[in-house]
């Protein structure tokens, strides 16, 4: 699915420079679950923690991951996350210069 952006060197072969964030997710149709595992199992490599609240009370998941990646790829995933059905994402970004 992110294959080609899962192999990120630069023109000249060296590494990307890259950013720390936190991908929000709000999942309110359980059923697209399995896709976001995939999305993000596929870019497991730049995730440096996940934390995932079940909210009962309104039947709705809130998924919290925090990346090291290039930004390019940040916003791949938030947008193919986005696209699901039944689920938002959206990006903070730290304020640390870029490989800080």
């Amino acid at each position: 699915m992110l294959q080609n952006l899962v192999c990120l060197k630069g023109a000249k072969g060296g590494q990307m420079e890259t950013r720390v964030a936190i991908i929000g997710i709000i999942v309110e149709n359980p059923e697209s679950v399995a896709q976001i595992n995939e999305i993000l199992h596929d870019v497991r490599d730049y995730v440096v923690g996940r934390m995932g609240i079940p909210y009962r009370e309104r039947n709705i998941s809130i998924i919290s991951v925090v990346v090291d990646a290039p930004e390019n790829l940040i916003s791949s995933v938030s947008g193919k996350l986005g696209m699901l059905d039944g689920v938002s994402a959206k990006i903070t970004y730290s304020r640390l210069a870029k490989n800080d």
